[in-house]
């Protein structure tokens, strides 16, 4: 049964921008914290933004703070990470996560997708 799905990775030139959407099954998506993660070749699973059910409450890892948003349209059980000023060291594959408590480490999120890639041109 898939519980996330990513979509809108590709190609984009450094400085681009690009927004990536992760449609969750109602039943994933109710009352989750909702997190984007990466992972870049050779390294760890990276956190890069959470949102809370109501969309009120958000965080950022520093590296992408000013330059990406994450939201949610709980009617559509779609969240998103609009990604602007892109750079060379943004590329990786990019999972979408759901989970019940405001974290940002990996272990603490039950569902995950099959991540879509990004790659910025330098």
């Amino acid at each position: 049964q898939v519980q996330l799905v990513e979509s809108g990775g590709g190609l984009v030139q450094t400085g681009g921008s690009l927004r990536l959407s992760c449609a969750a099954s109602a039943r994933t998506f109710m009352n989750s914290i909702m997190a984007w993660f990466r992972q870049a070749p050779g390294k760890e699973r990276e956190f890069v933004a959470l949102i809370t059910w109501s969309g009120s409450g958000t965080t950022y890892v520093d590296s992408v703070n000013g330059r990406f948003t994450i939201s949610r349209d709980n009617a559509k059980n779609t969240v998103y990470l609009q990604m602007n000023s892109l750079k060379p060291e943004d590329t990786a594959v990019y999972y979408c996560a759901a989970g019940a408590r405001w974290s940002t480490l990996p272990k603490e999120y039950e569902f995950w997708g099959q991540g879509t890639q990004l790659t910025v041109s330098s």
